[in-house]
């Protein structure tokens, strides 16, 4: 039975709540990336799925693909594709920064069961600085680093140097769980920098969407005001980057 506008909603708030993918739109591959096995959330938009605009969203360091849903279910209802993937490597973002790419060009191959050319790449955290080392993948329009985070040897600032696209910062206030706001020198260092903004009361589980009682007990209490302004930055920012077209939207 077909679902109804109001059913398809109540039942992407019950996902939501749930902690999974909140949109009836949504289904989950297997790929394999960077030579691992891997599950990928695909999103698709909302209307007749005619976009090839898509967002791929890198979750944060001992996280996984739940903790974007929420961000996922916003950018599909905007007219984008929204594509989760759990990173398939704990520790070296490098590694992930290749799976990554290799998801774009499984993209750009029909792997959502429509051909993508168009992408901004979202990272959270470790997933930011992994988002980052990806970047220069061809059909990579934009990244937004939300929260981000370096390693101490600054691969993550060599890279910020050398991006050609444009970017987009989030960052929260210096604290533990963002390495003490280890990666604030990128403001300085990325040349295409449209925005940079700083959430100074923000916890780093305000990023999430839906965040849990782990990151909040590691990591501080969420706001839902600043939960709200990290959706409303990223969806403005991919707005920015990636304009839909009117048969898009």
């Amino acid at each position: 039975m077909p679902l109804t506008p109001i059913l398809r909603q109540i039942l992407c708030i019950v996902a939501l709540l749930l902690g999974a993918v909140a949109c009836a739109d949504a289904r989950t591959l297997q790929l394999t990336l960077a030579g691992e096995k891997t599950s990928v959330d695909i999103v698709a938009p909302a209307g007749d799925g005619a976009s090839r605009a898509a967002v791929i969203l890198a979750h944060g360091f001992t996280r996984d693909r739940r903790t974007f849903a929420g961000h996922a279910a916003t950018l599909a209802r905007a007219g984008y594709w929204a594509i989760v993937p759990d990173l398939p490597f704990l520790l070296d973002s490098r590694d992930n920064a290749v799976a990554l790419r290799d998801l774009v060009r499984q993209l750009q191959q029909d792997a959502a069961g429509q051909r993508l050319d168009r992408f901004v790449l979202v990272g959270f955290s470790a997933g930011g600085l992994s988002a980052l080392l990806a970047a220069d993948a061809p059909g990579i329009v934009a990244y937004v680093g939300l929260d981000p985070f370096d390693r101490p040897g600054g691969v993550g600032l060599a890279a910020a140097h050398r991006l050609s696209i444009p970017a987009f910062l989030l960052r929260g206030p210096s604290a533990a769980c963002n390495a003490y706001s280890i990666a604030e020198p990128w403001v300085k260092a990325l040349p295409h920098l449209v925005e940079d903004r700083q959430l100074a009361t923000a916890s780093h589980c305000d990023f999430e969407s839906p965040t849990d009682g782990l990151c909040t007990f590691v990591c501080g209490a969420t706001k839902p005001v600043n939960q709200a302004a990290v959706s409303e930055f990223l969806l403005r920012s991919v707005r920015h980057a990636l304009p839909l077209a009117r048969s898009e939207e």
